[in-house]
């Protein structure tokens, strides 16, 4: 597995995403080498993306048609990739149009302990990055910050760029899995001790779908790494490869772990099943040894109590004392043979 190069920005699991309030323009930069020439405006961006030596980055929340249009103008980009981008719901995915690529990657963060799940599309050719967040996707200010602080070789290639967001992306997935890890762990060591509460099979099945909304985010991404680590639409050099390589598995990680969490989930659903069976069947078993014990003295008063004027016993001394003995004698006959049975 390749090594994370100093400086990867790696997801907190103690802060909140916020989603941005501000539609439109982020940030529109130019690159160089050198570092940040200087913030533009995006009428602009393809301009400064035909200077060689230059790359335009720009950033954009949730544009309205006008400014896609204005982007498409820039770059020259096919108007199905520009038709996918201005639609949230797309299908993570990997396309190539011409010299360019689109890229939809979903993020998954948590809005009240539940996993809500939002889109990045990726516009990236020769001398540009376009990223377009849908929903409360995180922001990328730490990758921004994190690839103007890079090395000069590194600075003149667009997917340096890619790699660093879709790993970006990818490490935000990592605090989710370890919180339903914790809750999965919590609902295991319940359910064997006794049925769970309402509540409890509530949130198992809320859990089950989190983990349902995660793998569709991470799985398709073992796609699209794949794509962009082998070259087959984007050449790469052999470092970048590498670094493909490493969000790629990390990527299959955390999809082994997720299916794993949701055999776990799926076996504590049938384990506290048949917890509540056990449970209520022993209470069944309880009450029918209790009805059967009830069941001799009660049919005894009745044969007795049928009134009729010639019974032997009705007229014997100690007739009252004899059927006493014969009702406790059986009950308790009956109660101990149920005890060593387990019934109760």
């Amino acid at each position: 597995m390749a090594r994370k190069l100093p400086g990867s920005v790696k997801a907190q699991s103690d802060s909140p995403t916020q989603p941005c309030t501000k539609k439109g323009v982020v940030s529109a930069v130019v690159y160089s080498a050198e570092g940040k020439v200087a913030d533009i405006k995006v009428g602009q961006a393809g301009e400064w993306a035909t200077k060689p030596g230059h790359l335009v980055w720009i950033g954009l929340y949730e544009p309205d048609d006008k400014l896609l249009k204005e982007v498409q103008k820039q770059f020259c980009l096919h108007p199905l990739a520009i038709e996918d981008a201005s639609k949230a719901h797309q299908r993570t995915k990997l396309e190539q149009y011409g010299d360019s690529l689109f890229i939809v990657a979903r993020t998954a963060h948590l809005i009240k302990k539940r996993v809500a799940v939002d889109e990045t599309h990726l516009f990236v050719g020769k001398g540009y990055v376009v990223t377009i967040r849908h929903g409360a996707s995180p922001s990328y200010a730490p990758v921004r910050a994190r690839y103007e602080a890079l090395p000069r070789p590194l600075k003149e290639r667009e997917e340096f760029i890619v790699y660093s967001l879709l790993d970006f992306i990818v490490d935000n997935y990592s605090p989710l899995i370890e919180i339903v890890h914790a809750e999965v762990e919590d609902i295991e060591d319940k359910v064997l001790l006794s049925p769970l509460p309402q509540a409890e099979v509530e949130r198992l099945y809320h859990l089950r779908r989190d983990l349902l909304r995660l793998r569709n985010a991470v799985a398709p991404m073992v796609d699209v790494c794949r794509g962009l680590e082998h070259g087959e639409i984007l050449p790469m050099r052999v470092s970048m490869q590498e670094l493909f390589r490493d969000v790629t598995d990390h990527v299959r990680r955390m999809q082994e772990e997720i299916e794993t969490l949701r055999q776990v989930l799926a076996f504590a659903f049938e384990a506290n099943m048949m917890v509540g069976q056990a449970q209520q069947g022993s209470v069944t078993r309880n009450l029918a040894s209790w009805a059967a014990i009830l069941a001799v003295p009660t049919a005894i008063a009745g044969i007795y109590g049928m009134n009729f004027k010639y019974m032997p016993e009705i007229d014997w001394q100690y007739g009252y004392f004899a059927v006493l003995a014969l009702m406790f004698g059986i009950c308790t006959t009956l109660y101990f043979s149920f005890k060593r049975n387990g019934w109760l």
